[in-house]
């Protein structure tokens, strides 16, 4: 039997973002290759990228020129200004939402249930991102790797996110260690999917639970 409004034992679900909620690979991996054709480096491909990304585009920047020969002379950080120049003006040219988030998000409003993202992705992008593919308006909450001083694996992005939506019994979903890190800290449910942006099999990560299909979630989250 479906969960009723009355029996649904979680308050609020919130959500990573890249991997979780939204398949951005294709739009990430391009502003990578951007930035790296700027000094003369061969592109890294898609498979490439996927795992350096997780904790913030810096970071994923200074992995793939770690990748294609070294951090130039000067820093990251010319090249990150251009990476983030182009990606925000090609945000969402291929990231389009997971199978089945629409219907997830549609199914949790209805039992009031609040929903929120917290991400490494910086706020700015986080929100237009969440705006371009419908989602942002949906969202109780939005932390980006920028609005506290620390970021997950760090647990106060969580915590933030929880007394942002008022508080009330938590779980987190999200496709990386650092996502189950920072829900144990704040002492939310870890929910880790299957088909995120993973860089070992979901079983390793110790998340409380794994799914592979956002219609698992809700059934899942009814029984915990």
């Amino acid at each position: 039997m479906a969960p009723s409004m009355n029996d649904f034992p979680f308050q609020i679900v919130g959500f990573d973002l890249d991997g979780t909620l939204v398949d951005s690979l294709r739009d990430l991996a391009a502003a990578v290759n951007h930035a790296l054709s700027l000094i003369g480096r061969a592109p890294l491909t898609e498979a490439q990228v996927r795992p350096m990304i997780g904790q913030g585009a810096l970071h994923m920047l200074e992995q793939g020129l770690a990748a294609t020969g070294g951090i130039p002379d000067g820093g990251a950080e010319p090249l990150f200004r251009e990476l983030m120049a182009y990606y925000e003006t090609h945000i969402a040219v291929h990231s389009r939402v997971f199978p089945g988030v629409t219907d997830m998000l549609d199914r949790l409003d209805a039992l009031g249930v609040r929903t929120a993202v917290v991400t490494n992705k910086a706020e700015r992008p986080a929100r237009k991102l969440l705006g371009e593919l419908g989602l942002a308006d949906r969202m109780a909450c939005i932390v980006g790797g920028d609005t506290l001083a620390s970021r997950k694996p760090s647990p106060e992005p969580i915590r933030a996110m929880i007394a942002g939506c008022g508080g009330g019994r938590t779980a987190f979903v999200g496709d990386s260690i650092f996502d189950v890190l920072a829900a144990r800290g704040a002492g939310a449910a870890s929910v880790l999917v299957g088909f995120g942006f993973l860089d070992r099999p979901a079983e390793d990560h110790g998340a409380d639970h794994v799914i592979d299909d956002y219609g698992e979630l809700i059934p899942l989250l009814a029984t915990v």
